[in-house]
Parts: C-alpha cells; structure tokens; sequence
C-alpha cells in the first residue's frame, strides 16, 4: 500500500500542490508571484522522473500521476494566472497604484461582478481557459503517442506555461517603476494581443509540429549542436533580459524546431532520391 508513496511519486505531488498555489496565488492577486510557484513545479516535475530513472522506480501509475499533476501546473495553474490578468487588460486603471497585488484582485473582483451583470467585454478573460483546454488534450496525446521518444509532438506543456510567465512578470517589473506604463508595457498586455497569444500557442500544444526534447543521448557536440547552442543561447539572454528574454527563448525554441524538422525532411528527402 504504502509503496505508492515513494520519492517520485511524492515529488510529482509536490508539482501538483505547487500548481494549486499558483492557482490561488493569481485568484488573490499575486500574478507577480504566481510564476514562481509554477517554475518549482517545472523544477519538480523534472526530478520526479530523474529520481524514479535513478532508483528504478518508473511505472504506469508515476506516468498517471505525472499527467495529473501537470494538468493542473501547466494547464489550470497558467489558464487562471492569464485570466486574472486579462481582467486587468480590459480595463487599465487610469491612476497609477502602487500594490500590485491589491490592485489586481480589484480588478478580478470588479470583473467577477460584470460577468454576472452580463457585460460583453466582461468575457474576453473566459478565452485564457483555453490554455487547461488544450494542455488537458496534449497531456493525454503524449501518454499514448509512440513517436514521442527522441522529440515532443506539438509544443510540450511546460513550455507553453513559461511563455505566459513572461506577462505577469513584465507586468509587475514595470509596475512602480513609471508613473504610466509604456506603450510597449500597453501593446503586451493588451488584452486582443494576449488572446491571439493564447489562441496560437494553445493550438501549436496539439500540432503535428516535432519539437526537440532535452534527452540526450550522449553529451559530445557532435549530434547536440541544436541543444548545446539553444541552452548557451539561454544562459546569456535569460540574466541580459530577466523576464523578457522568456517570450523570445520559447519563440526560439519553436523556430528552432521547425528549422531542425524541415533540414532533417530535405535530409530523408536527398536520401530517398
């Protein structure tokens, strides 16, 4: 009975309780700190599988647990974090406040109460749902997919929530730091800008699109260049731009993967022929 609770296993339920509190986090207000408690999900969720791989302890019921905990991290947790902030895209207070936090939960409390007036705009924030939607089908798709042993199959989770990190975390650098946000700040928070986000990253979670994975194989150059070359790109964009560099790595990362899928297509192709 008590086999059920070993160190994987618990560390997996750890990135599903890290999830909740990024859940409750952004319903609150603290967008600013919901990103963290969902990157020591990323965290968690990495190790869980490294510690069971370690002490052979891989199974079907880590494999369940591990898609549970990450509907809830990467699907739920991201889905309300942007949902709570598009109730502030949707109507940007016109004085500057200094509690972010306080300011937010306003925002989300006002907009509960429009939503039950029957307001239009007041469902715009409903389309961030979109993101547990789509991850739900993504998850599901991954556990039953055979061709996802080297690479991922559509754009992975995790991935997909680290893009949207990057908004609340811009958000709250520039908070207090001018009077009136920039017009930079208004574009990337807008709230039709942010929906488009959701709606195409949403969509490329259940692409045909092969993604590169972090699996290595073995750790010469020859055969990683794509990896090696993608993380230094990381370590020096990540301290250069702090929150900002998110959206651009995950960008990167995406064209990266189709550049490598479309080289590797004409490679099979130049073979064949």
């Amino acid at each position: 009975m008590f086999s059920i609770f070993n160190i994987p296993n618990l560390l997996t339920s750890m990135n599903m309780m890290c999830g909740i509190a990024a859940i409750l986090l952004s319903i609150y207000g603290r967008i600013d700190l919901a990103p963290f408690a969902i990157f020591a999900g990323a965290i968690l969720d990495f190790f869980d599988g490294f510690v069971a791989r370690l002490l052979k302890q891989q199974g079907e019921l880590g494999k369940q647990l591990d898609s549970l905990a990450d509907t809830i991290t990467f699907g739920l947790a991201p889905g309300i974090m942007i949902l709570v902030l598009l109730t502030y895209a949707i109507d940007i207070p016109s004085t500057h406040v200094t509690d972010f936090g306080s300011t937010m939960k306003m925002s989300y409390n006002t907009w509960f109460e429009s939503v039950l007036n029957g307001s239009p705009t007041s469902y715009l924030p409903f389309f961030a749902l979109l993101i547990p939607f789509m991850s739900m089908f993504r998850l599901a798709k991954f556990n039953i997919d055979l061709r996802q042993g080297d690479s991922f199959i559509g754009l992975n989770t995790p991935a997909n929530t680290i893009f949207f990190t990057s908004f609340p975390l811009i958000l709250a650098s520039q908070f207090s730091a001018v009077p009136d946000f920039s017009s930079v700040i208004y574009s990337v928070i807008s709230p039709w800008f942010m929906i488009s986000m959701v709606i195409f990253m949403s969509f490329m979670l259940i692409s045909e699109i092969p993604f590169f994975s972090f699996k290595f194989k073995h750790y010469k150059w020859s055969g990683n260049q794509l990896r090696f070359g993608f993380i230094l790109t990381c370590l020096i964009l990540i301290p250069t731009l702090l929150a900002w560099s998110i959206p651009i790595v995950v960008f990167l990362y995406i064209i990266l993967s189709i550049i490598e899928n479309l080289f590797l297509k004409n490679k099979q192709h130049e073979i064949q022929s």
